[in-house]
């Protein structure tokens, strides 16, 4: 039997292959690998860096570690705390000087805060004017960051 008529006898016989798994399936974690993207990352950075409340170069990492964990379900609730991985602030690191490369940020030598250049800002109005995931996605990574910048002023008004 070769192959066409493999798929014809299935077709016209209606066989079906079901499979019974006793086990329930565990719950889908994403591993830390599976979001350090550069162009994630780059665009995350930049999206906070939008913004009227400007992050420190030393704190960039932390932040977009924070977000990721606020918007993807796969780190919800994780033992992995994604702000504190290594490879992560290696890859934000990458992305910020790729970013600062092409001319779509800034860091002041002054306070070393990241600002997003006229030519960034155009790139993240661009993607948030499509209406897809990307710009989901990206309002929910800013509210994130808007989220943690309230939370830590409140902490500190606490003290």
């Amino acid at each position: 039997m070769d192959f066409d008529d493999f798929f014809d006898a299935v077709e016209t016989e209606g066989l079906e292959l079901t499979f019974a798994t006793s086990e329930p399936l565990p719950p889908l974690r994403l591993s830390n690998e599976a979001m350090f993207h550069l162009p994630l990352i780059a665009i995350t950075i930049l999206m906070i860096a939008k913004g009227r409340s400007k992050p420190k170069v030393d704190s960039i990492g932390q932040l977009v570690g924070e977000c990721f964990e606020g918007n993807f379900s796969g780190f919800r609730g994780s033992a992995q705390h994604l702000g504190w991985s290594a490879a992560l602030r290696l890859r934000t690191v990458q992305a910020l000087t790729f970013l600062e490369t092409a001319g779509l940020v800034d860091v002041k030598a002054a306070d070393k805060s990241i600002a997003a250049t006229a030519q960034g800002q155009r790139v993240i109005a661009t993607a948030l004017r499509q209406e897809g995931d990307l710009a989901f996605n990206l309002y929910s990574m800013e509210r994130c960051y808007r989220n943690i910048r309230s939370e830590r002023q409140l902490r500190m008004d606490l003290k």
